[in-house]
């Protein structure tokens, strides 16, 4: 990369759009990031410029994201309702202590009462207090494929959600907005089915050993194959389980002298595996290249901390798209960054595999990068393919280190058979290689919900986080009381919808999240959202400050928004 062509990355203009003669600070503006000046498609009351940088010629497409900052009085009013919570939750361990309120939690016996306490009681105050009043959101029994339709077990509770009963009824046909579906393969019957069925009279179910014992079957080398050709890589390795591929694998790589750079809404299992390694870590803000150059830069001029030596290597860590906000990494500034200041990068296509992209090979092929630029490439199986596990592809001595260094290669067992079977039959139809075009099709149908539920969701008035074609869709409830009373008026509209709060998420940003799939047709679509909207007038979520597509109005400069 030239030096004219990494200054502009480093110092590139942020876009801003016509602000209607208003103060582009004031809170409840959206915060919009676009590399492209596009015509303007929504007016709105005003946005907030984030501080990241933009270089057009990095970017072969429009790259839009919008985050819609939260409305003053709904931040005060959801800081208040926890404070409420709080005070209670005192309240009712203050009369649990004097057992004039029942408790359920586990305590320690009389007998050990001088002991180091085994069960922090100040740690589960949430847990306690604040989760169990909306605790029947979450594990809900499921006794069908969770596909585009699932059926659940009806349970009750009659101690408040410390304990469920099943009433042994069965909710029938509730519309699934939960999982990680993305692409339909979460079925029963067709070609990945019957494929799988196959190989479990072949195989077996479970193999009984490790891959560098007697666990290694043609079928785990067929797989691999598959992988590092569908990548576009030298080589590539498979994983039981997605999560220990990160926690696992980090460790392998990196090491005491070593610095990781890790985005700040990184997934716990990367969290996980950069702690685990003994690296160095610092954290940069979310999806921002300002900050990740800022600590790229101090880490080339100063080293490491007291000996100023240099680091042994510098790894960036990221995510394709990140599952809590719906938001795609800025992949091309952040493979120039990387090679500007020589560092290596992780990439974690977890939720972005199968799932964006012309040919569903995630974001590296939807922004049409070379797959020779990012050092690391993670993914997993379970979200787009149907499946289970993780692989980890890139130059074939990065595999061959992995075989004989990785814990989760080494110590656990093989991936089962109709598993890996389920894999390679749902990647060839997503490749093309089974001689239809139903990946293709599922790709198309994918990214057409997308941009249909998410523009219904914002002409309907809701706050929505992330990218315009991230199939990750949060939508924002922030007050508590919200979380359980929504997550409870779209199950008795037999719809199945995730919700989310603190502590994973921050405070004031509790929200429902919504995976779209290629298997949900628009009538699904439609119902789903005719309930959202019914709920969300019922429980006042519609916070949005947007108002109606009005026609373009094209681009003021920078200097006219400073005049404003």
């Amino acid at each position: 990369m030239t030096e004219s062509s990494a200054t502009k990355l480093l110092n590139g203009d942020a876009c801003r759009r016509t602000l209607n003669g208003k103060n582009a600070s004031k809170n409840g503006y959206v915060k919009n990031h676009c590399p492209f000046q596009q015509p303007q498609k929504y007016r709105r009351s005003g946005e907030k410029k984030q501080n990241a940088t933009h270089n057009p010629s990095l970017y072969k497409k429009p790259f839009m994201e919008s985050f819609e900052e939260t409305p003053l009085l709904v931040a005060v009013l959801t800081y208040m309702g926890y404070g409420i919570l709080t005070v209670f939750g005192y309240l009712r361990d203050f009369l649990r202590h004097w057992n004039i309120e029942k408790c359920h939690v586990a305590r320690e016996r009389d007998e050990q009462k001088d002991f180091v306490p085994l069960y922090q009681d100040f740690e589960n105050f949430y847990t306690r207090n604040l989760y169990m009043r909306i605790r029947d959101n979450w594990n809900r029994p499921i006794c069908s494929v969770p596909g585009a339709r699932m059926d659940l077990v009806e349970r009750v509770t009659h101690n408040y959600n410390w304990t469920f009963d099943h009433t042994g009824k069965v909710v029938k046909d509730v519309i699934n907005m939960g999982s990680y579906n993305y692409l339909g393969f979460a079925e029963s019957t067709g070609t990945c089915a019957d494929a799988a069925i196959e190989a479990t009279q072949i195989y077996g179910v479970g193999v009984g050993s490790t891959r560098c014992e007697m666990g290694n079957l043609d079928i785990h080398e067929e797989l691999e194959e598959l992988v590092a050709r569908f990548l576009g890589v030298e080589a590539s390795m498979a994983f039981g389980m997605g999560f220990a591929t990160n926690s696992m694998n980090i460790p392998a790589l990196t090491g005491k002298g070593c610095l990781i750079l890790s985005d700040e809404l990184n997934h716990a299992s990367l969290v996980l595996g950069a702690r685990l390694s003994g690296s160095t870590i610092r954290v940069f803000k979310h999806n921002n290249m300002q900050s990740l150059e800022k600590l790229l830069r101090d880490a080339i001029v100063h080293g490491q901390p007291r000996t100023h030596r240099p680091w042994k290597k510098i790894l960036i860590v990221v995510e394709g798209i990140y599952s809590m906000e719906g938001s795609i990494i800025r992949l091309p500034e952040v493979i120039a960054l990387k090679k500007r200041y020589k560092a290596y990068l992780y990439l974690d296509e977890a939720h972005s595999i199968g799932a964006l992209g012309p040919n569903g090979r995630g974001v590296v092929d939807y922004f049409g990068l070379d797959p020779k630029d990012v050092d690391i490439m993670m993914g997993t199986f379970t979200k787009s393919f149907g499946a289970a596990g993780g692989y980890i592809g890139g130059k074939k001595e990065l595999i061959d280190y992995l075989r004989s260094h990785s814990h989760s290669a080494l110590y656990a067992t093989s991936m089962s058979p109709p598993v890996v079977q389920q894999i390679i039959t749902s990647m060839k139809i997503i490749m093309g290689e089974d001689g239809s075009t139903l990946g293709a099709d599922r790709l198309r149908q994918l990214s057409e919900n997308t941009n249909y539920f998410r523009r219904r969701l914002r002409e309907m008035g809701f706050i929505i986080y992330g990218n315009d074609d991230s199939p990750v869709v949060p939508l924002m409830l922030y007050m508590p009381a919200k979380i359980g009373a929504f997550g409870r008026e779209m199950l008795k509209r037999n719809i199945g919808t995730v919700v989310v709060g603190f502590p994973a998420t921050p405070i004031i940003e509790s929200r429902a999240r919504f995976c779209v799939s290629a298997a949900h047709t628009r009538e699904m679509l439609d119902t789903a959202l005719e309930a959202i909207s019914e709920v969300g007038d019922l429980l006042q979520l519609k916070y949005s400050r947007r108002e109606q597509p009005l026609p373009s109005l094209g681009w003021m400069s920078e200097e006219s928004l400073l005049q404003d």
